[in-house]
């Protein structure tokens, strides 16, 4: 994986030149309800300013039972799938921090659901919201090293703190989907980056809960702490490079959590630089603030509204992200756009699936988030959430699940 060493370098081809190894095509998918943070301050009691500008969120994507994280990351790969030769996808990984079984990878069962091929890894990773970044690095490795190959990864989560606890407002699913492969079309990834990585207590969900347990101040001390150290280790490097940086990302939990991130480089950088990179934030933020919190997705997501919202970035130009996920793992790396990478994306899908969507009443809000899965082994045939997605989870029976 990229990292401090430099052991990552770009493959060379037959020629000795250097081949980029990079995401290929990029895609992402958020259950069709939505709860509006208006509707839920007022029926909590709390200013709407706190939540729309406190926290910096709008909306939250609110999954029915059958839109689990296999049914969502199917359901994100499926829209890059289209001409993309599956018999080249030699690694499948799902990055989640919301599994459905102790023992099977969900990457069996979205393989399985999207009718790829046997001749490939399929492996389920974990490491909080840090988990997408780890998928990718090691599937940019194994691209690196097995030609004509690609790799697939998804990262995919539904975030749960409960009702009316105090991270309610910072809820939500989705997943993304990165096709990684050489010579991208959509982003070269730099082969250095800086990471870290530290055992602490900010965030985790025993095996036993269903809902998250955090230390929300705490964390944030972490995270900032983790964006303050790996910044400047990237700098001593030489890695940051700002002058020549069009945007720098950030793992957006809530995005005000992203927006103190970049604020506490504004000493740092020149004021022209850190103008520049406030400004692109704010087209990386537009869809994760309608979305909310998607855990191992958060930062990809960010990503793909920056590029869908931005119309000045250009081709060459190079982009700073900061992954972040507690316990805690961060890491800093770097990516450059590609020739007619706006060829790859799907604005217009974009807008479709998030204007789509359907705005809860609090009292549907609360009854579809009091809803669960039997565990007793009977059968339980599951309502349909989102009539357009192509994939569901449709029933559970003798403990297994169905989908498709």
């Amino acid at each position: 994986m990229g990292g401090d060493s430099d052991n990552g370098m770009d493959v060379m081809n037959e020629t000795g030149a250097q081949v980029p190894v990079g995401i290929d095509r990029m895609a992402w998918y958020t259950p069709n309800h939505f709860l509006d943070l208006d509707d839920l301050a007022r029926a909590r009691d709390v200013d709407p300013d706190k939540y729309r500008t406190g926290i910096g969120q709008r909306r939250m994507a609110v999954p029915t039972l059958d839109q689990d994280i296999v049914a969502m990351g199917a359901n994100a790969a499926q829209r890059l799938l289209d001409g993309v030769d599956t018999r080249r996808i030699g690694l499948l990984i799902m990055a989640t921090e919301s599994g459905i079984d102790q023992s099977k990878a969900s990457a069996l069962f979205v393989q399985e659901i999207l009718g790829l091929g046997h001749d490939m890894r399929a492996i389920e990773i974990k490491e909080a919201c840090y988990g997408g970044t780890a998928g990718l690095q090691i599937a940019a490795d194994y691209v690196r090293v097995h030609p004509g190959r690609t790799a697939l990864v998804i990262a995919a989560d539904i975030a749960r703190y409960g009702l009316r606890s105090g991270g309610e407002v910072t809820q939500g699913a989705g997943a993304v989907a990165m096709l990684v492969a050489r010579s991208p079309r959509l982003m070269r990834l730099e082969p250095e980056s800086v990471c870290r990585s530290m055992s602490v207590g900010d965030f985790w969900r025993p095996n036993y809960a269903t809902e998250a347990m955090a230390k929300g101040k705490y964390s944030e001390q972490v995270y900032l702490r983790m964006v303050d150290d790996i910044w400047h280790a990237s700098k001593g490097r030489g890695l940051t490079r700002e002058e020549g940086l069009a945007a720098l990302l950030f793992h957006i939990p809530f995005t005000k959590m992203g927006r103190k991130g970049l604020r506490s480089l504004e000493t740092q950088l020149d004021p022209d630089v850190y103008a520049r990179l406030t400004r692109r934030f704010e087209a990386a933020i537009v869809y994760g603030r309608d979305v909310g919190n998607i855990y191992t997705g958060s930062l990809y997501l960010s990503l793909i509204s920056l590029l869908a919202n931005d119309p000045t970035l250009g081709e060459g130009d190079r982009i700073g992200l900061f992954s972040y996920g507690s316990g805690a793992v961060a890491e800093l790396f770097f990516g450059v756009l590609q020739p007619g990478f706006r060829s790859v994306l799907d604005a217009e899908g974009d807008r479709v699936l998030l204007e789509g969507r359907q705005r809860l009443s609090l009292e549907g809000y609360e009854t579809i988030f009091s809803r669960s899965l039997v565990t007793d082994g009977s059968t339980q045939v599951l309502e349909q959430g989102d009539p357009h997605a192509p994939h569901r989870l449709v029933r559970l029976e003798r403990h297994e699940r169905v989908y498709r």
